[in-house]
């Protein structure tokens, strides 16, 4: 089994923490670092936020939370073994054109090492800030995905869709294998037809082990109705409750059928926090690599 650092880059502002906390994880055992994404945090918020009981963003108006994309990059030299994900990227607020062309740079200057992470936004007020249209974003991820895979896959490419549109053209560099892997967060339905549809992997957010597996089997029953191996589609799960107990947990999560633990990283924030990621991937090294 897999181990990921998730939000990473909320953990690692500055530069020397960033650059440390990755060298730290590499060495501690991770596999990869991943950030997450908001543009902005609107002062007003109405919209509910997901994955808290009272729908309620766990940040404050200042929480840092730097571009992933450009956190990656600087960090990325700094842990050269570390895979490098997005956890995860807000796709239909970005032009995918210029995101595509970002991924793929990054990917070549890592070696092949980039993994996306989107999801379709649940903030209405950051859509609104940003001049995006709210409605219909998922039909617009979608698309922008498929954008993008048409970007990579080689020179001369062209896409007409609803959402984008253009005529042969060239983006120059691609991606080392010719592709990115995308994993697909969220918990709803529409999400877990969204992975099953157009993922390499899925990635919910629900972190309590029996809730996580009534959602892991949805997610299956839906991809062989589609047609699909389950099998085919790589499960990350945030390792937060499993945290009390995390050789058990790497247990758990195995039985689940999970590939990639997403341990959170600000379990690690603060004073002795890097020196407690090292302790926390010598606890679980043995567990993990017997994992699979």
């Amino acid at each position: 089994m897999k181990a990921g650092l998730a939000f990473a880059s909320s953990v690692g502002i500055d530069g020397a923490t960033a650059l440390d906390i990755c060298r730290r994880a590499e060495t501690a055992g991770f596999e990869s670092v991943w950030g997450g994404e908001h543009v902005i945090l609107p002062d007003e918020i109405v919209s509910k936020y997901p994955y808290t009981p009272d729908g309620k963003i766990p940040a404050e108006p200042d929480t840092p939370i730097p571009d992933p994309l450009i956190w990656l990059a600087f960090a990325a030299a700094a842990a050269p073994t570390l895979r490098l994900g997005t956890c995860i990227l807000i796709v239909p607020q970005r032009n995918p054109l210029v995101l595509a062309k970002e991924l793929a740079t990054l990917d070549q200057l890592s070696g092949g090492r980039v993994e996306l992470g989107l999801g379709v936004g649940w903030l209405k007020e950051e859509f609104t800030a940003l001049g995006v249209p709210w409605e219909r974003r998922g039909a617009r991820n979608d698309e922008y995905v498929a954008a993008m895979r048409a970007l990579w896959a080689g020179p001369h490419a062209e896409f007409h869709g609803e959402f984008v549109d253009f005529a042969p053209v060239t983006c120059s560099p691609r991606p080392v294998n010719g592709n990115i892997p995308v994993h697909v967060g969220g918990d709803t339905d529409a999400a877990i037809g969204r992975a099953v549809r157009i993922a390499d992997g899925y990635f919910p957010g629900e972190g309590d082990a029996q809730r996580l597996g009534a959602l892991l089997g949805r997610l299956r029953n839906a991809a062989e109705e589609a047609g699909r191996d389950p099998a085919s589609i790589e499960i990350n799960a945030i390792f937060g409750a499993q945290m009390a107990d995390p050789v058990r947990g790497v247990e758990q999560m195995a039985e689940l059928g999970v590939n990639r633990i997403m341990v959170p990283a600000f379990f690690f924030a603060g004073p002795g926090g890097l020196d407690r990621l090292s302790e926390f991937g010598e606890r679980i090294a043995t567990a993990t690599a017997t994992a699979d």
